[in-house]
């Protein structure tokens, strides 16, 4: 089972940023919640602060980062400033 180390978080290409444009937004108020993957889940923050959790260890991603999250991950999302992102399931 995948875990929070197997989250890949780094800073997207030009063609990166310009093919998550295409992609739907989502927009979340501060909170915290478990979040289940049943697919590998891409995206890029245009805003907010985000901690992901698991049992062992956890990450930190914000505003320009481009993550990929693998399926099967399960965790809780701590959202410490109100999020924006691109994404894209599959």
């Amino acid at each position: 089972m995948p875990t929070v180390k197997d989250v890949i978080v780094r800073k997207p290409t030009e063609d990166e940023k310009n093919s998550c444009e295409k992609w739907p937004i989502w927009e979340c108020q501060p909170s915290t919640f478990d979040w289940s993957y049943t697919q590998t889940e891409t995206c890029l923050l245009i805003e907010g602060k985000v901690t992901v959790k698991d049992n062992q260890s956890s990450i930190d991603f914000g505003a320009g980062d481009y993550v990929i999250f693998p399926n099967g991950l399960e965790c809780t999302w701590q959202i410490r400033e109100v999020v924006k992102k691109y994404y894209n399931f599959s």
